[in-house]
């Protein structure tokens, strides 16, 4: 295989603090590697460099000439007063410009320049590529192409700086944090695309399960080294616990070694004048070895919740709606103490309506709510708390309580539980527009548990955290004694944390015991194969025995036989229409009749599916 990527004694410095001394590495075509470090490590500042946004103190990067390179940024930012079509075409890609002036010139409506751009996009091949722009972007679920970039949201820009990355076709990806702000679905499809793609690929996520299934090399940064894994996640995990018990090793050798050793270097000058400097040399080098740590400075958090009573949180018939839309419809559920619940669901369709509800923020339409007396509730917010970036660290905390109880008698002062949370004193005083993305969520970590909480809602708790911390925070809810609700997309974290899934769909919240794994089993057992292309139904919901004796009557089941015959035409209809535009022998004025025809067909799908979820369901 070539080598794609060259990186010789990289050395950065982040004032003070030095990231990385001397890293020397490489990938290979083809490779797909992920970069694994601890929040604030400079993972983000060495793919920066790498593509070439940033110059490093020390050391080259050379990228094989002609070699195409695609960067996400981990907060991309798009400029003003482009659409989303706009800011999406805007590579310098022949194909994507002849796209976009496809595209533009549909926009406008002038039939000559439509006749040019068709000839043009004839001549290139073009209307592949303008195919995968639509598969692309549905996939990513960005369907307002003219819509002002300015009004997307934080998530929807970063799904449309992905799809920007992946339409340029690049032959080295950089990746930083891809999966954030995609919900499961898009992950599955982002975990197969990226399987299945040629182009070299380097990236930093917090997500193991794509980490697992992605990745053939894994790179580790520690301690300002970077060392090199040939498999995936799982293997890195067996190798790196190696490698550190033979580092303790060889650090536990060197102090036996060294008190001899020392022995005769506290000798009188003269009587080692005569001896070989090699051995001097060598004493200096085993000094250097038994002084590193044998263990890692590991986060240990066990902050003890506030007593929690047997009454937690009662919902009856609650039903909440917004702009005549239905987000929830008579949810009805007892939490009791202990219980620990992931929330799924595409975006929209009510998690975050459900997590403002508990919290108090929003009031619902109909239903009741009654919470226990001795609940604390602790939220963590898929946004996080606007820090005022010029604060300290140190006053973050110190304004909120500087007296904090961790629970067992122990209490601590801010410096002593910002140390708690891996914060060094040297961090202290440093501003909060300083730290990480990673290390502003495990700050915003540390004023959620600082109150003591008995019931955590968890909203997108992994998005920016390292795997370290993930587990030792998984770690924790593992032993937590409240009850933990939690909205994420991160499969390997839902496994290890819930024991049930609220699965939200069409205003409905279907309950099902168990965690991802075994309702992503569910799904897949219960799925019809004679029609793929159909959504999934979720889960049997515990409701009344009343409910479950629904059955569909004759003009139900004759509906639902309709709907597929109705769904598998559409399906061909789609195909061919897909086949035709992508031909390049339809004339301008056919191709703006069959895009207008393709829109119909998509909704009209949409609403069949929708109509065969509801019956599917009942006759199950």
């Amino acid at each position: 295989m070539a080598n794609i990527l060259s990186v010789e004694n990289l050395t950065h410095h982040w004032g003070d603090i030095r990231l990385f001394n001397s890293l020397t590495f490489g990938l290979e075509e083809g490779e797909k590697a992920a970069l694994i470090a601890r929040n604030g490590t400079g993972k983000t500042t060495l793919l920066n460099i790498l593509a070439g946004k940033q110059v490093p103190d020390g050391g080259t990067v050379t990228i094989r000439k002609g070699i195409r390179t695609g960067y996400l940024v981990q907060d991309p930012v798009f400029p003003a007063g482009k659409t989303v079509i706009e800011s999406l075409l805007s590579g310098d890609n022949e194909l994507i410009k002849a796209v976009r002036d496809y595209e533009e010139a549909l926009e406008s409506n002038d039939q000559a320049l439509i006749g040019k751009m068709v000839e043009k996009m004839d001549a290139m091949g073009a209307w592949d590529y303008e195919t995968r722009v639509r598969q692309v972007l549905d996939k990513l679920k960005i369907t307002r192409l003219n819509q002002p970039v300015e009004q997307l949201s934080g998530g929807q820009q970063k799904r449309l700086a992905l799809a920007a990355v992946l339409l340029e076709e690049p032959d080295f990806i950089i990746l930083d944090e891809p999966t954030n702000h995609l919900d499961i679905d898009m992950v599955d499809w982002l975990e197969d695309y990226l399987s299945r793609n040629r182009a070299t690929l380097l990236m930093v996520t917090h997500d193991r399960f794509f980490l697992d299934r992605v990745c053939n090399v894994v790179f580790e940064m520690d301690d300002e080294t970077l060392y090199k894994y040939t498999g995936n996640y799982s293997y890195f995990l067996e190798k790196r616990d190696e490698r550190i018990d033979q580092r303790n090793q060889e650090i536990d050798r060197a102090r036996n070694l060294l008190r001899k050793e020392q022995d005769w270097m506290n000798r009188q000058p003269q009587a080692r004048a005569t001896k070989a400097k090699y051995r001097i040399d060598a004493y200096y080098e085993l000094k250097e070895v038994a002084g590193q740590k044998t263990r890692e400075a590991d986060l240990s958090i066990d902050i003890k919740a506030s007593r929690l009573g047997t009454k937690v949180l009662n919902f009856d018939n609650v039903s909440k709606g917004f702009n005549g839309k239905t987000l929830i419809r008579d949810f009805s559920y007892k939490f009791a103490k202990g219980e620990k619940i992931g929330i799924l669901g595409s975006n929209g369709t009510g998690k975050s309506t459900l997590l403002n509800i508990i919290n108090g923020d929003i009031k619902p339409d109909t239903g009741s709510i009654e919470l226990g007396e001795t609940v604390v509730v602790g939220y963590y917010r898929q946004e996080g708390i606007k820090f005022d970036e010029n604060k300290k660290v140190i006053e973050v905390i110190s304004e909120i309580a500087d007296d904090i109880d961790a629970g067992n008698g122990r209490r601590m002062d801010a410096a002593q539980f910002l140390r708690y949370f891996l914060f060094p004193n040297e961090m202290h005083y440093v501003p909060v527009s300083k730290l990480s993305g990673g290390e502003k969520k495990r700050l915003y970590l540390m004023t959620v548990l600082m109150k003591n909480p008995n019931f955590l809602i968890l909203d997108e708790p992994t998005n920016d955290l390292d795997v370290y911390t993930l587990g030792v925070l998984e770690d924790y809810l593992d032993r937590f004694e409240g009850c933990v609700l939690a909205v994420s997309h991160d499969r390997y974290f839902l496994d290890r944390v819930v024991d049930q899934m609220f699965v939200f769909q069409d205003g409905f919240i279907k309950v099902f015991p168990g965690n991802y794994s075994r309702y992503h089993e569910y799904i897949k057992e219960n799925a019809k194969p004679a029609e793929p292309k159909i959504k999934k139904p979720v889960a049997e919901k515990r409701e009344p025995s009343r409910e479950r004796q629904r059955r569909l009557s004759f003009k139900e089941k004759k509906e639902l036989e309709e709907l597929e015959k109705r769904m598998a035409a559409l399906e061909e209809e789609k195909k061919a229409l897909e086949e035709m535009m992508s031909s390049g022998a339809m004339a301008s004025d056919e191709l703006i009749k069959a895009s207008e025809r393709m829109g119909v067909l998509l909704k009209e799908l949409d609403e069949c599916e929708m109509r065969w979820l509801e019956l599917s369901e009942i006759e199950g």
